[in-house]
Protein backbone atom coordinates (compact mmCIF):
# COMPACT_ATOMS: atom_id res chain seq x y z
CA UNK A 1 0.00 0.00 0.00
CA UNK A 2 1.42 3.66 -0.85
CA UNK A 3 1.41 6.67 1.32
CA UNK A 4 1.60 10.28 0.16
CA UNK A 5 3.22 12.45 2.39
CA UNK A 6 3.02 16.35 1.87
CA UNK A 7 5.81 18.60 2.59
CA UNK A 8 8.92 17.67 3.38
CA UNK A 9 10.12 19.72 6.38
CA UNK A 10 10.58 18.12 9.82
CA UNK A 11 7.65 16.30 10.19
CA UNK A 12 7.35 15.15 6.76
CA UNK A 13 10.73 13.92 6.52
CA UNK A 14 10.14 11.51 10.03
CA UNK A 15 6.49 10.76 9.26
CA UNK A 16 8.11 9.47 5.52
CA UNK A 17 11.03 7.50 6.94
CA UNK A 18 8.78 6.11 9.97
CA UNK A 19 6.01 5.04 7.44
CA UNK A 20 8.49 3.34 4.85
CA UNK A 21 10.48 1.82 7.58
CA UNK A 22 7.46 -0.25 8.58
CA UNK A 23 7.11 -1.19 4.69
CA UNK A 24 5.01 1.51 2.98
CA UNK A 25 6.16 2.79 -0.37
CA UNK A 26 5.95 6.21 0.45
CA UNK A 27 5.40 9.01 -2.08
CA UNK A 28 6.95 12.79 -0.85
CA UNK A 29 6.19 15.73 -1.69
CA UNK A 30 8.16 18.71 -1.41
CA UNK A 31 8.11 22.15 -3.43
CA UNK A 32 10.51 23.69 -3.30
CA UNK A 33 12.76 24.42 -5.23
CA UNK A 34 10.05 24.93 -7.88
CA UNK A 35 7.58 27.00 -5.99
CA UNK A 36 9.64 29.22 -2.98
CA UNK A 37 8.21 30.19 1.05
CA UNK A 38 9.32 33.21 1.57
CA UNK A 39 11.09 31.48 4.65
CA UNK A 40 13.14 28.68 3.04
CA UNK A 41 17.06 29.46 1.22
CA UNK A 42 17.87 25.92 -0.04
CA UNK A 43 16.12 23.08 -1.44
CA UNK A 44 16.75 21.02 1.46
CA UNK A 45 14.64 18.48 3.62
CA UNK A 46 14.30 19.38 7.07
CA UNK A 47 15.84 22.72 6.62
CA UNK A 48 15.78 25.22 9.94
CA UNK A 49 14.19 28.73 8.85
CA UNK A 50 14.48 29.78 12.84
CA UNK A 51 16.70 29.03 15.13
CA UNK A 52 19.16 26.35 14.71
CA UNK A 53 18.45 25.00 18.57
CA UNK A 54 15.80 22.01 18.85
CA UNK A 55 15.61 22.94 22.71
CA UNK A 56 16.62 21.43 25.92
CA UNK A 57 18.30 18.61 26.07
CA UNK A 58 18.47 18.04 29.52
CA UNK A 59 16.51 14.64 30.79
CA UNK A 60 13.72 16.96 33.23
CA UNK A 61 13.21 19.66 31.08
CA UNK A 62 10.03 18.97 28.72
CA UNK A 63 11.81 19.47 25.57
CA UNK A 64 13.59 16.85 27.42
CA UNK A 65 11.60 14.36 28.11
CA UNK A 66 9.93 14.79 24.49
CA UNK A 67 13.88 14.16 22.86
CA UNK A 68 13.96 11.12 24.85
CA UNK A 69 10.81 9.89 23.97
CA UNK A 70 11.10 9.96 20.05
CA UNK A 71 14.72 8.90 20.74
CA UNK A 72 13.77 5.83 22.26
CA UNK A 73 10.90 5.78 19.03
CA UNK A 74 13.46 5.74 16.39
CA UNK A 75 13.91 8.93 15.13
CA UNK A 76 15.98 9.61 12.41
CA UNK A 77 15.73 13.51 12.53
CA UNK A 78 17.48 13.12 16.21
CA UNK A 79 20.39 11.37 14.83
CA UNK A 80 20.96 13.42 12.50
CA UNK A 81 20.78 16.32 15.06
CA UNK A 82 22.93 14.39 17.33
CA UNK A 83 25.48 13.77 14.58
CA UNK A 84 25.41 17.33 13.53
CA UNK A 85 25.24 19.47 17.02
CA UNK A 86 26.97 21.89 17.95
CA UNK A 87 27.98 23.13 21.24
CA UNK A 88 25.33 24.60 22.68
CA UNK A 89 25.02 24.07 27.36
CA UNK A 90 22.25 22.43 27.89
CA UNK A 91 20.33 22.20 24.21
CA UNK A 92 20.39 20.45 21.27
CA UNK A 93 21.31 22.96 18.41
CA UNK A 94 22.41 21.77 15.14
CA UNK A 95 24.76 22.91 11.52
CA UNK A 96 21.93 23.90 9.94
CA UNK A 97 23.09 23.16 6.80
CA UNK A 98 25.04 19.92 7.38
CA UNK A 99 21.67 18.59 9.51
CA UNK A 100 19.54 19.05 6.48
CA UNK A 101 22.04 17.83 4.13
CA UNK A 102 22.29 14.71 6.44
CA UNK A 103 18.31 14.15 6.26
CA UNK A 104 17.98 14.68 2.86
CA UNK A 105 20.50 12.23 1.45
CA UNK A 106 18.98 9.32 4.01
CA UNK A 107 15.45 10.29 2.34
CA UNK A 108 16.71 10.21 -0.88
CA UNK A 109 18.40 7.45 -0.63
CA UNK A 110 15.84 5.51 1.27
CA UNK A 111 14.35 2.44 -1.52
CA UNK A 112 10.57 2.57 -0.03
CA UNK A 113 10.82 6.53 -0.44
CA UNK A 114 10.03 8.64 -3.86
CA UNK A 115 10.69 12.59 -3.60
CA UNK A 116 8.70 14.71 -6.05
CA UNK A 117 9.53 18.25 -6.69
CA UNK A 118 6.30 19.29 -7.19
CA UNK A 119 3.67 21.08 -5.35
CA UNK A 120 0.52 19.97 -4.09
CA UNK A 121 -2.61 22.02 -4.71
CA UNK A 122 -5.20 19.62 -3.10
CA UNK A 123 -5.55 16.90 -0.41
CA UNK A 124 -4.20 13.72 -2.44
CA UNK A 125 -6.79 10.41 -2.59
CA UNK A 126 -5.97 7.31 0.03
CA UNK A 127 -3.19 7.31 2.70
CA UNK A 128 -1.59 10.48 3.01
CA UNK A 129 0.03 12.83 5.91
CA UNK A 130 -0.14 16.49 5.37
CA UNK A 131 2.93 17.89 7.23
CA UNK A 132 2.76 21.39 5.13
CA UNK A 133 3.50 23.53 8.14
CA UNK A 134 3.53 27.26 8.64
CA UNK A 135 3.88 27.84 5.16
CA UNK A 136 1.15 25.81 3.43
CA UNK A 137 0.74 27.17 -0.16
CA UNK A 138 -2.37 28.81 -0.78
CA UNK A 139 -3.80 26.55 -2.86
CA UNK A 140 -3.42 23.72 -0.30
CA UNK A 141 -4.18 26.19 2.33
CA UNK A 142 -7.36 26.50 0.07
CA UNK A 143 -8.32 22.43 -0.40
CA UNK A 144 -7.68 21.94 3.57
CA UNK A 145 -10.49 25.16 4.27
CA UNK A 146 -12.64 23.46 1.46
CA UNK A 147 -12.36 19.79 3.23
CA UNK A 148 -12.51 21.21 7.03
CA UNK A 149 -15.17 23.37 6.73
CA UNK A 150 -13.18 25.87 9.17
CA UNK A 151 -10.91 28.82 9.13
CA UNK A 152 -7.78 28.58 9.71
CA UNK A 153 -5.89 30.54 12.32
CA UNK A 154 -2.94 33.32 11.43
CA UNK A 155 -0.60 34.55 12.88
CA UNK A 156 2.79 36.05 11.90
CA UNK A 157 6.12 34.61 13.05
CA UNK A 158 9.47 35.89 12.64
CA UNK A 159 13.05 34.87 12.17
CA UNK A 160 16.16 36.04 13.89
CA UNK A 161 19.65 37.23 12.23
CA UNK A 162 22.93 35.37 11.59
CA UNK A 163 26.33 37.43 11.69
CA UNK A 164 29.60 36.45 11.09
CA UNK A 165 32.02 35.36 14.49
CA UNK A 166 34.58 37.01 12.95
CA UNK A 167 33.02 40.48 13.28
CA UNK A 168 32.16 39.92 16.87
CA UNK A 169 34.77 42.33 18.92
CA UNK A 170 35.36 39.64 21.73
CA UNK A 171 37.28 42.55 23.64
CA UNK A 172 33.78 43.65 24.54
CA UNK A 173 31.81 40.94 24.03
CA UNK A 174 32.88 37.06 26.14
CA UNK A 175 32.06 33.31 25.55
CA UNK A 176 29.94 31.96 28.48
CA UNK A 177 26.78 29.50 29.26
CA UNK A 178 24.75 30.38 32.05
CA UNK A 179 26.00 29.19 35.42
CA UNK A 180 28.92 27.31 33.29
CA UNK A 181 26.88 24.80 32.54
CA UNK A 182 28.08 24.56 28.92
CA UNK A 183 29.81 22.27 26.76
CA UNK A 184 33.01 24.05 26.06
CA UNK A 185 35.78 25.15 28.42
CA UNK A 186 35.32 28.74 27.53
CA UNK A 187 31.14 28.69 27.21
CA UNK A 188 29.41 28.02 24.43
CA UNK A 189 27.71 31.45 23.88
CA UNK A 190 29.35 34.59 22.57
CA UNK A 191 27.39 37.34 25.34
CA UNK A 192 27.44 41.03 24.47
CA UNK A 193 27.21 43.11 27.81
CA UNK A 194 25.45 46.15 28.29
CA UNK A 195 25.30 48.54 31.18
CA UNK A 196 21.73 50.27 32.48
CA UNK A 197 22.42 53.35 29.77
CA UNK A 198 23.81 51.44 26.97
CA UNK A 199 20.59 49.27 27.44
CA UNK A 200 18.54 52.30 27.51
CA UNK A 201 19.92 53.80 24.37
CA UNK A 202 18.93 50.39 22.78
CA UNK A 203 15.59 50.04 23.54
CA UNK A 204 15.06 54.04 22.38
CA UNK A 205 16.57 52.89 19.27
CA UNK A 206 14.55 49.60 18.98
CA UNK A 207 11.44 51.17 19.88
CA UNK A 208 11.62 53.63 16.89
CA UNK A 209 13.10 52.02 14.29
CA UNK A 210 11.43 51.41 10.35
CA UNK A 211 9.32 47.98 10.38
CA UNK A 212 8.94 46.18 7.32
CA UNK A 213 5.14 46.70 6.43
CA UNK A 214 3.42 43.49 6.30
CA UNK A 215 1.86 44.27 3.06
CA UNK A 216 1.75 40.59 1.79
CA UNK A 217 -0.50 39.95 4.73
CA UNK A 218 -3.08 42.91 5.11
CA UNK A 219 -5.62 40.93 2.91
CA UNK A 220 -5.22 37.75 5.50
CA UNK A 221 -5.95 39.83 8.40
CA UNK A 222 -8.63 41.65 6.67
CA UNK A 223 -10.79 38.71 5.58
CA UNK A 224 -10.45 38.06 9.52
CA UNK A 225 -8.28 36.42 11.88
CA UNK A 226 -10.84 34.23 14.23
CA UNK A 227 -11.70 35.55 17.62
CA UNK A 228 -9.70 35.19 19.76
CA UNK A 229 -6.63 34.64 17.41
CA UNK A 230 -3.51 36.74 18.26
CA UNK A 231 -1.60 38.29 15.75
CA UNK A 232 1.72 37.00 16.62
CA UNK A 233 2.12 33.76 18.35
CA UNK A 234 3.89 34.72 21.90
CA UNK A 235 6.63 32.03 22.00
CA UNK A 236 8.15 33.47 19.09
CA UNK A 237 7.19 37.51 19.09
CA UNK A 238 9.34 39.69 17.54
CA UNK A 239 11.97 41.84 19.89
CA UNK A 240 10.73 44.83 19.03
CA UNK A 241 6.85 43.91 20.21
CA UNK A 242 8.71 42.89 23.61
CA UNK A 243 10.28 46.25 23.93
CA UNK A 244 7.34 47.56 23.34
CA UNK A 245 5.66 45.73 26.63
CA UNK A 246 7.81 48.04 28.82
CA UNK A 247 11.42 48.79 29.59
CA UNK A 248 12.69 46.32 31.07
CA UNK A 249 10.30 43.62 29.24
CA UNK A 250 13.84 42.72 27.56
CA UNK A 251 16.03 42.72 30.34
CA UNK A 252 13.30 40.08 31.94
CA UNK A 253 12.95 38.26 28.66
CA UNK A 254 15.62 37.44 26.24
CA UNK A 255 18.28 39.68 27.51
CA UNK A 256 18.37 38.67 31.17
CA UNK A 257 21.90 38.54 32.39
CA UNK A 258 21.32 36.09 35.24
CA UNK A 259 24.44 33.18 35.18
CA UNK A 260 26.55 35.00 32.94
CA UNK A 261 29.49 37.27 34.77
CA UNK A 262 31.50 39.67 32.69
CA UNK A 263 34.94 38.41 32.72
CA UNK A 264 36.37 42.36 31.67
CA UNK A 265 34.52 43.90 34.46
CA UNK A 266 33.73 40.43 37.31
CA UNK A 267 30.21 41.69 37.53
CA UNK A 268 27.00 41.07 36.36
CA UNK A 269 25.77 43.30 33.21
CA UNK A 270 22.40 44.65 33.23
CA UNK A 271 21.42 43.36 30.40
CA UNK A 272 22.79 40.73 28.01
CA UNK A 273 22.41 40.05 24.36
CA UNK A 274 23.41 36.38 23.61
CA UNK A 275 24.82 34.43 20.34
CA UNK A 276 24.66 30.73 19.44
CA UNK A 277 26.68 29.03 17.17
CA UNK A 278 24.84 28.43 13.70
CA UNK A 279 27.19 26.01 12.43
CA UNK A 280 29.80 23.27 13.19
CA UNK A 281 33.12 25.17 12.07
CA UNK A 282 31.63 27.68 14.76
CA UNK A 283 31.86 31.09 11.75
CA UNK A 284 28.03 31.83 12.13
CA UNK A 285 26.31 32.84 15.26
CA UNK A 286 22.70 33.37 15.54
CA UNK A 287 21.20 36.47 17.80
CA UNK A 288 19.21 34.50 20.16
CA UNK A 289 15.88 35.23 20.66
CA UNK A 290 16.01 38.04 18.27
CA UNK A 291 12.88 37.52 15.80
CA UNK A 292 12.69 41.05 14.45
CA UNK A 293 10.42 42.39 11.60
CA UNK A 294 12.82 45.57 11.37
CA UNK A 295 13.76 46.85 7.81
CA UNK A 296 17.19 45.52 6.68
CA UNK A 297 19.06 48.86 7.45
CA UNK A 298 17.43 49.15 10.58
CA UNK A 299 18.58 46.03 11.90
CA UNK A 300 22.29 47.18 10.92
CA UNK A 301 21.77 50.23 12.89
CA UNK A 302 20.28 49.51 16.28
CA UNK A 303 22.12 45.79 16.72
CA UNK A 304 24.87 47.65 16.21
CA UNK A 305 24.44 49.81 19.09
CA UNK A 306 24.90 46.57 21.29
CA UNK A 307 28.75 46.67 22.58
CA UNK A 308 30.55 43.83 20.52
CA UNK A 309 28.23 44.63 17.65
CA UNK A 310 29.16 47.58 16.37
CA UNK A 311 30.94 45.81 13.40
CA UNK A 312 29.00 42.91 13.02
CA UNK A 313 28.47 41.88 9.45
CA UNK A 314 24.79 40.25 8.81
CA UNK A 315 24.70 36.94 6.67
CA UNK A 316 20.81 36.63 7.08
CA UNK A 317 18.94 39.38 8.28
CA UNK A 318 15.22 38.99 10.86
CA UNK A 319 12.26 38.46 8.98
CA UNK A 320 8.35 37.73 9.25
CA UNK A 321 6.57 35.89 7.77
CA UNK A 322 2.99 34.34 7.88
CA UNK A 323 2.08 31.20 9.85
CA UNK A 324 -0.81 28.68 9.19
CA UNK A 325 -2.14 25.99 11.76
CA UNK A 326 -6.19 24.02 11.95
CA UNK A 327 -8.30 24.37 14.59
CA UNK A 328 -7.12 20.96 15.68
CA UNK A 329 -9.07 20.54 18.49
CA UNK A 330 -12.35 20.45 16.15
CA UNK A 331 -10.72 18.41 13.17
CA UNK A 332 -7.95 16.04 14.33
CA UNK A 333 -8.33 13.20 16.98
CA UNK A 334 -5.13 12.16 19.79
CA UNK A 335 -3.85 9.59 17.25
CA UNK A 336 -3.43 12.93 14.53
CA UNK A 337 -6.55 11.58 11.86
CA UNK A 338 -8.82 13.59 10.57
CA UNK A 339 -12.23 13.16 12.46
CA UNK A 340 -13.88 12.38 9.39
CA UNK A 341 -11.47 10.65 7.08
CA UNK A 342 -9.94 8.13 8.74
CA UNK A 343 -6.92 7.28 6.47
CA UNK A 344 -5.62 11.49 6.27
CA UNK A 345 -3.23 12.03 8.93
CA UNK A 346 -1.93 15.76 9.60
CA UNK A 347 1.50 16.53 11.56
CA UNK A 348 3.80 19.14 12.30
CA UNK A 349 3.31 23.37 13.08
CA UNK A 350 0.03 23.15 10.69
CA UNK A 351 -1.54 21.51 14.00
CA UNK A 352 -0.49 23.35 16.31
CA UNK A 353 2.49 21.91 17.60
CA UNK A 354 4.84 24.35 18.27
CA UNK A 355 8.60 23.89 18.12
CA UNK A 356 11.32 21.58 16.50
CA UNK A 357 11.16 18.94 18.68
CA UNK A 358 7.00 18.95 18.66
CA UNK A 359 7.22 18.98 14.73
CA UNK A 360 9.45 16.17 14.53
CA UNK A 361 7.60 14.07 17.23
CA UNK A 362 4.26 14.50 15.75
CA UNK A 363 5.64 13.34 12.31
CA UNK A 364 6.83 10.51 14.01
CA UNK A 365 4.07 9.62 15.20
CA UNK A 366 1.58 10.13 12.38
CA UNK A 367 4.33 8.10 9.97
CA UNK A 368 4.03 5.18 12.32
CA UNK A 369 -0.05 5.17 12.85
CA UNK A 370 -0.10 5.72 8.92
CA UNK A 371 2.03 1.97 8.79
CA UNK A 372 -0.54 0.62 11.64
CA UNK A 373 -3.61 1.93 9.33
CA UNK A 374 -2.20 0.21 5.98
CA UNK A 375 -1.92 -3.14 8.10
CA UNK A 376 -5.10 -2.66 9.97
CA UNK A 377 -3.82 -1.90 13.26
CA UNK A 378 -5.34 0.18 15.48
CA UNK A 379 -3.34 3.59 15.64
CA UNK A 380 -1.51 4.22 18.84
CA UNK A 381 -3.42 6.91 21.51
CA UNK A 382 -0.05 7.51 23.58
CA UNK A 383 -0.52 7.86 27.48
CA UNK A 384 -1.22 11.54 28.57
CA UNK A 385 2.03 11.48 30.95
CA UNK A 386 4.09 11.31 28.31
CA UNK A 387 5.18 14.33 26.69
CA UNK A 388 4.21 13.62 23.29
CA UNK A 389 0.98 11.88 24.56
CA UNK A 390 0.01 15.08 26.10
CA UNK A 391 0.63 17.18 22.96
CA UNK A 392 -1.35 15.51 20.91
CA UNK A 393 -4.35 15.58 23.56
CA UNK A 394 -3.51 19.00 24.32
CA UNK A 395 -3.90 20.54 20.14
CA UNK A 396 -7.14 17.83 19.79
CA UNK A 397 -9.05 18.49 23.43
CA UNK A 398 -8.31 22.62 23.71
CA UNK A 399 -11.04 24.93 23.59
CA UNK A 400 -11.53 25.30 19.85
CA UNK A 401 -12.21 29.33 20.17
CA UNK A 402 -9.06 30.12 22.26
CA UNK A 403 -7.06 27.68 20.55
CA UNK A 404 -3.33 28.57 20.23
CA UNK A 405 0.03 26.80 19.64
CA UNK A 406 1.88 24.96 22.21
CA UNK A 407 5.42 23.55 22.84
CA UNK A 408 6.22 20.65 25.24
CA UNK A 409 5.85 22.05 28.79
CA UNK A 410 5.53 20.45 31.90
CA UNK A 411 2.57 21.67 32.65
CA UNK A 412 0.85 19.70 29.85
CA UNK A 413 1.46 16.55 31.58
CA UNK A 414 -0.95 15.34 34.44
CA UNK A 415 0.29 15.59 37.94
CA UNK A 416 1.77 12.74 39.90
CA UNK A 417 -0.89 10.72 42.18
CA UNK A 418 2.19 9.02 44.70
CA UNK A 419 0.84 11.62 47.74
CA UNK A 420 4.47 12.40 47.61
CA UNK A 421 5.60 16.33 48.50
CA UNK A 422 8.13 17.39 45.91
CA UNK A 423 9.93 20.87 45.14
CA UNK A 424 10.16 22.12 41.39
CA UNK A 425 13.23 19.98 40.64
CA UNK A 426 12.03 16.96 42.06
CA UNK A 427 8.76 17.49 40.62
CA UNK A 428 10.41 17.63 36.89
CA UNK A 429 12.55 14.59 37.32
CA UNK A 430 9.07 12.07 38.94
CA UNK A 431 7.12 13.58 35.30
CA UNK A 432 10.19 12.37 33.26
CA UNK A 433 10.84 8.98 34.48
CA UNK A 434 7.00 8.36 34.70
CA UNK A 435 6.90 9.69 30.94
CA UNK A 436 9.71 7.11 29.96
CA UNK A 437 8.12 4.53 32.31
CA UNK A 438 5.03 4.65 30.58
CA UNK A 439 5.85 4.85 27.35
CA UNK A 440 7.93 1.78 27.84
CA UNK A 441 5.06 0.15 29.21
CA UNK A 442 2.83 1.09 26.30
CA UNK A 443 4.85 -0.07 23.29
CA UNK A 444 5.29 -3.45 25.21
CA UNK A 445 1.89 -3.87 25.33
CA UNK A 446 0.98 -2.53 21.74
CA UNK A 447 4.12 -2.64 19.41
CA UNK A 448 2.38 -5.94 18.06
CA UNK A 449 0.89 -5.20 14.72
CA UNK A 450 2.69 -7.44 12.29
Amino acid sequence: MDLTVVGGGLAGSEAAWQAAESGLRVILYEMRPSAETGAHRTDSLAELVCSNSLGSKLPDRATGVLLNEIKYLGSLLIDCAERFSVPAGGALAVDRDGFAQAVTDLIRGHPQIRVIREEAIDVPDGLTIITTGPLTSPRLSAALKRLTGDDHFYFFDALAPIVEADSVDMSLAYSASRYGRGELEEGDYINCPLEKDEYETFVDALQSAERIPLREFEDVIRQGVKAGAHQYFEGCLPVEIIAERGREALAFGPMRPVGLINPHTGRRPYAVLQLRRDNLIGSLYNLVGFQTNLAYAEQRRVFRLVPGLQNAQFVRYGQMHRNTFINAPEILRPTLQFKSRENLLLAGQITGVEGYMGNIATGLLAGINAGRIAKGCDPLVLPRTTMLGALCHYITNASASEFQPMKANLGLLPKMTDGVRRNRRDRAKAYAQRARKDLVDYFEKNNNCA
